[in-house]
């Protein structure tokens, strides 16, 4: 199996959903939307739209482990999401550890908001984006 150029990011949570597209050449992702979820189900379309759209060769879901590196209950529905996205479009998934990505990217787009005088947005698509990077730093885009 080639080692994957596109990637998508998922940040996942009950409510909203992150998405990021990274590329493993510059080891660099970016936000791309917030999908909306009820108890943790996407828009199944919507994720599908993404997926023509964007073709990845592989996708992360991001894991939220406790501090001490220990499953959560979270954890349990991220894995199962990613069986999901697996079994629906039949592409690599791959989970990493998303410890403090959502923190990080709360003071990312903190300090953005103070320096660009943005309101305060979304950040799920930001820590999409963060995982996916570290995603990429631990798998040397392989």
């Amino acid at each position: 199996m080639a080692a994957p150029r596109l990637l998508l990011g998922f940040d996942y949570g009950t409510r909203q959903i992150g998405v990021a597209v990274g590329q493993a050449v510059t080891g660099q992702a970016r936000e791309l939307c917030v999908l909306k979820a009820q108890n943790g189900v996407p828009d199944w379309n919507r994720v599908e739209a993404l997926i023509k759209e964007w073709q990845p060769d592989a996708i992360v879901v991001g894991l939220p482990l406790n501090m001490d590196g220990t499953p959560s209950k979270m954890s349990e529905r991220a894995e199962k999401f990613a069986r999901r996205l697996h079994g629906r479009y039949n592409l690599p998934v791959h989970t990493h550890d998303e410890r403090l990505t959502t923190y990080a990217a709360k003071g990312e787009r903190l300090a953005q908001g103070q320096r660009d005088g943005y309101r305060e947005r979304p950040v799920d698509a930001l820590a999409a984006a963060l995982l996916l990077e570290g995603w990429l730093e631990a798998h040397g885009g392989a």
